[in-house]
């Protein structure tokens, strides 16, 4: 009667075939794809040319099979490792990225505004994660106690296994991206060509937007052969939408507005609105030479200054409406009456980016472990991105004031979320960061490790707490010396929850083979499986993984009513409610219902009897509330 919540994570191939079916019905039969009449209704037809452009690796086909495979993991909650628990909107979660974007899914699905990742390049030292096809917990929990494993190029199928950690991850973070969503990869020569084919693939070649050249350092190394690298790529796409690239301010020229407007005291500069270059004459544009009239009535033609016709930039419908909205400025010399565009420095001087960011605007390796190694008091991380890299691109990707989400599955030292919570201190921002990291063990001669850090995530955790506390301190102390007028700066974010990754609180059917006649087993596993939690977890832990499975963010608002003695979770303001108590009667059925939320959640042992159950279920269905049990 009442849907049982299975602790598997969201069924993406069920998700995609539902889509399919909303747009293209007449595509399936009994359920089946018909993929030659899908084919046909997109306008392509099958033919006996099987040769097409592709690019395959060994492994491929079963990675996409990963991706889709539903997880049986969960996010469990550490307050203790938290800061602002209750409150933040910040997430740092420990675990196998794979696994992590699994879980996600439901809650984030097109939530996300940008995503920024540094994956290990492949150099031969990097760790490439290995992903066992059949348990990929079992895998994670050995990876997590061992040292990190590199992928040295004498190995066989070096690009391969790259790819394969690469691919599946691609595909699920692209569900998580908005439509207007965008995505920065950080990647060197090594596998930059192989990025851009998995990019193309997953993101679509239309929705590439470029191949950035980040200046990674600041002078040639004198100790290589050959040539001394100063450069590493930034790959960006869109999800679909090539305007999410926001433009920049022309900030360089500044110098060159040197007009003040007193209708509203913006600075700007003058352009002639005699168009100039190329397919400036008359013969070439007949229809935009007319005359325009002065302040003083007098007729302006656009001739050039050496006496041949030229032509104007605008029509003369556009002329009216800009002189409408005051943009035209009209100036009277010695050569008689010029007509001007006012472009203001804070709207119209805006351009592109670039695709070449030198070192002096957003940083280079070097000063980025140097500002590390000061925050932590000691090297205890390799080869960093300066957050100014970051921010440059949290510029291009984000707004301020709109609750952007920026997404990093390959956190290393936390340097997003440092970049994420100085930009929100900037501009005054209330942009928020899910970070995600394998918790690799660091090598216990490291100096990371002396220093108390034995894995990278205790690293990434302690950056964003002194940073978070250092970026709050600052904020204050300039908020005692503001001048006469001047509005103080809210305070950013600094919190973050920790979340680690562990199996389900929810037991899964045990479906392995019985022996012929083994009834003892049957009935045991039917007995463990009558009550479907497990009994170390807690209240806590159970809450956060319904959130996740019932499509809500983890930073969801959590608080607890008292109803009838027992203890109901409201969620999001009581949109959903969750009791996980013994003793439910018909009553707290009903008090619960008065509430008027949208979903409610009891364990599956909560109901008092099958009375209960029966009377929950028929009440809250003719309320047009939504019943799971666990």
């Amino acid at each position: 009667m009442t849907d049982k919540l299975d602790g598997l994570s969201m069924d993406i191939e069920a998700e995609n075939k539902a889509r399919l079916a909303s747009v293209f019905p007449e595509c399936f039969t009994e359920g089946k794809l018909d993929i030659d009449k899908l084919l046909s209704l997109c306008g392509e037809y099958i033919t006996d040319d099987f040769e097409k452009y592709e690019f395959k690796w060994k492994g491929k086909s079963e990675c996409l099979r990963l991706a889709q495979r539903r997880s049986t993991a969960t996010l469990r909650p550490c307050p203790s490792e938290s800061v602002h628990f209750d409150t933040t909107q910040n997430l740092y979660i420990e675990g196998d990225n794979l696994e992590v974007l699994k879980l996600l899914q439901k809650s984030y699905f097109r939530k996300v505004k940008m995503i920024y990742i540094d994956p290990p390049y492949n150099t031969g030292n990097d760790f490439v994660y290995e992903d066992d096809f059949s348990d990929p917990m079992r895998r994670y929990v050995e990876v997590t106690q061992q040292t990190t494993k590199s992928n040295p190029e004498t190995m066989g199928r070096y690009h391969t296994n790259w790819l394969n950690m690469m691919y599946p991850r691609l595909r699920l973070a692209a569900n998580l991206l908005r439509d207007d969503g965008v995505i920065f990869i950080s990647i060197d020569d090594g596998e930059q060509s192989n990025m851009r084919k998995l990019c193309d693939e997953v993101f679509g070649e239309e929705n590439f937007m470029a191949q950035i050249i980040w200046q990674k350092v600041y002078s040639p190394r004198m100790d290589v052969q050959g040539f001394s690298t100063s450069h590493d790529y930034v790959l960006c796409y869109v999800k679909s939408n090539v305007e999410s690239i926001r433009q920049e301010a022309f900030t360089q020229n500044a110098a060159q507005f040197n007009f003040t407007d007193p209708a509203n005291g913006k600075k700007y500069r003058r352009r002639s609105i005699r168009k100039e270059g190329s397919h400036s004459t008359r013969s070439e544009r007949p229809n935009l030479w007319f005359a325009l009239p002065a302040p003083d009535g007098t007729e302006v033609y656009p001739y050039k200054p050496d006496g041949t016709e030229g032509c104007w930039r605008w029509s003369m419908e556009t002329y009216k409406e800009n002189e409408q909205k005051g943009i035209v400025e009209w100036v009277r010399t010695e050569n008689g009456w010029q007509a001007y565009a006012k472009q203001y420095l804070d709207t119209d001087a805006l351009k592109p980016p670039e695709t070449l960011w030198l070192h002096q605007e957003v940083g280079h390796n070097h000063a980025a472990a140097e500002e590390l190694k000061k925050l932590l008091d000691g090297k205890v991380f390799d080869s960093p991105k300066p957050k100014e890299l970051i921010i440059k691109m949290l510029k291009l990707a984000t707004y301020p004031d709109s609750s952007d989400i920026i997404l990093d599955f390959f956190s290393g030292s936390a340097t997003t979320a440092h970049a994420v919570m100085q930009l929100n201190a900037e501009d005054g921002g209330n942009r928020r960061y899910i970070c995600v990291q394998l918790p690799e063990l660091c090598d216990e001669k490291s100096e990371a490790f002396k220093a108390g850090y034995p894995n990278i995530c205790e690293i990434g955790k302690e950056r964003i707490r002194r940073a978070g506390a250092k970026i709050l301190e600052e904020v204050k102390q300039k908020n005692n010396q503001l001048k006469l007028g001047e509005e103080p700066k809210p305070l950013p974010d600094a919190g973050f929850k920790v979340f680690k990754l562990d199996s389900s609180n929810l037991k899964i059917w045990d479906d392995t083979p019985i022996e012929d006649g083994d009834i003892a087993t049957l009935f045991d596993r039917i007995d463990g499986h009558i009550d479907g939690l497990k009994p170390d977890r807690s209240d806590e832990d159970l809450i956060y993984e319904i959130l996740l499975k019932m499509g809500y963010p983890l930073t969801a608002g959590l608080a607890t009513a008292d109803i009838g003695g027992l203890t109901v979770y409201k969620v999001s303001n009581g949109e959903m409610l969750v009791c996980l108590q013994e003793g439910i009667t018909a009553e707290h059925i009903e008090q619960m219902a008065a509430l008027s939320p949208q979903k409610i959640v009891l364990a599956g042992r909560g109901l008092a009897d099958s009375s209960a159950k029966a009377n929950a279920f028929y009440l809250l269905e003719n309320r047009g509330i939504e019943l799971k049990t666990i």
